[in-house]
């Protein structure tokens, strides 16, 4: 999560550090904002047509892979613009992923954070454009992490339902927690 909420936190900061006004970077992150409730609109038809651990993976890797874009893109600035809108679209995805799946596994005070260790990981000298690429790349490390073999099906909480679990839940962590 950290590796797509702190980038678009950071936006303005980062597209000043290349350069564009302030005017242009508050447009930048306007722009990622229209971006975010654009991917709050599909989110709908990713959720029916992949399961949460699918999605999951999907959603991280893909903010993974538009924070390096807007880590190794200095411009021109209607790229940065295209790129923050799809930056925005996924995290709009991982706002409503967050609703089920993410704060049933890690809790709410992990987004809470984002903010604070953003700032605070860009210190000096090389700033926000140096903060950018550890955090894609820590997005795509979490896709290479190993894969338990009950979420082979890719469904995740599939696995308690094929125990004869009742539950109804997305998050299979809630689904595990309810069944201890």
């Amino acid at each position: 999560m950290y590796a797509v909420v702190i980038p678009l936190v950071a936006l303005v900061a980062l597209v000043t550090e290349r350069g564009a006004s302030p005017t242009a970077a508050a447009w930048v992150l306007g722009l990622c904002g229209a971006g975010q409730t654009l991917g709050r609109t599909l989110y709908a038809t990713l959720a029916r047509h992949t399961g949460v651990t699918t999605r999951t993976v999907t959603l991280i890797v893909a903010g993974g892979a538009t924070t390096a874009a807007l880590v190794l893109t200095p411009g021109p600035y209607p790229l940065l613009l295209l790129l923050a809108i799809a930056a925005g679209m996924v995290r709009g995805n991982l706002t409503l992923l967050q609703a089920t799946a993410v704060t049933g596994r890690w809790g709410p005070f992990a987004s809470a954070i984002a903010h604070f260790a953003g700032a605070a990981l860009a210190g000096e000298p090389e700033g926000y454009p140096a903060l950018f690429g550890p955090l894609a790349g820590i997005s795509v490390g979490a896709r290479l992490r190993p894969r338990r073999p009950s979420d082979a099906d890719g469904m995740g909480a599939g696995r308690d339902q094929a125990r004869g679990s009742r539950c109804r839940s997305t998050s299979s962590a809630l689904c595990s927690r309810e069944g201890e």
